[in-house]
């Protein structure tokens, strides 16, 4: 599903550049459950913003589902994103004058999908995740990992094939951290490939392939896919 290949990232800082990848190379299976891991400037975050297509490499060529996603356009890469990537990050990013089911309804605005259909997707989904009750409540009145748990149902709502989540449960207490991660665990059952940064070493062990960075190289993979 996913392959990058001698994927390199170069930041000009002063007079200086700066690698936040060097020749990385990576291939995802379908349905993989995969966490991230090193410490703060292992290039991280700067590979997961790749993957999402939020971010473009200086080198390299990144494939998704067998498609050249490194050279297409900015319309062509947000067109891609919405419907194959759901992104679930540490802060929610959540409206925070809309209601649950509207931050939720937004992406199926944003994809045409019809007004009765929306309706019916979003209750279900916010009933699936134990929301139905907080619908109507704003960001601000509902708890982290209600939050949180809106955010993943947004993320998902179309479905998509690939979902990458940025410390999921930095922001949680263990309780919810814990809901959150059985929820993201349930849609990788489900078929939905999941790539997750962490520094939890705790929350690293429990997905099935771990791979470690360090100075913006790969340092370690638990079990390396050969075929995306």
């Amino acid at each position: 599903m996913i392959r990058l290949e001698n994927i390199e990232r170069i930041f000009e800082v002063g007079d200086e550049r700066v690698y936040a990848l060097r020749q990385v190379d990576l291939a995802v299976r379908p349905g993989e459950y995969l966490s991230i891991m090193g410490p703060s400037g292992s290039g991280k975050s700067t590979m997961l913003n790749i993957l999402g297509l939020l971010d473009r490499p200086d080198q390299g060529v990144y494939r998704l589902d067998g498609r050249d996603a490194t050279h297409l356009s900015d319309r062509q890469q947000a067109e891609l994103r919405r419907h194959k990537i759901g992104f679930i990050f540490q802060f929610f990013h959540l409206i925070p004058r809309l209601t649950a089911a509207e931050n939720v309804e937004l992406p199926l605005t944003l994809a045409g999908v019809e007004p009765s259909e929306r309706k019916e997707r979003v209750a279900a989904a916010l009933a699936r995740l134990g929301l139905a009750e907080r619908s109507k409540h704003r960001p601000d009145q509902l708890s982290g990992g209600q939050r949180q748990r809106v955010a993943i149902a947004r993320a998902t709502i179309l479905r998509p094939a690939l979902v990458l989540a940025d410390e999921p449960t930095g922001n949680l207490d263990r309780t919810s951290g814990s809901e959150v991660i059985q929820t993201i665990e349930t849609l990788n059952a489900e078929g939905m490939t999941v790539v997750m940064v962490t520094h939890d070493p705790e929350l690293g062990r429990r997905t099935r392939r771990q791979v470690r960075m360090s100075d913006g190289r790969i340092v370690s993979d638990s079990g390396a896919a050969h075929e995306s």
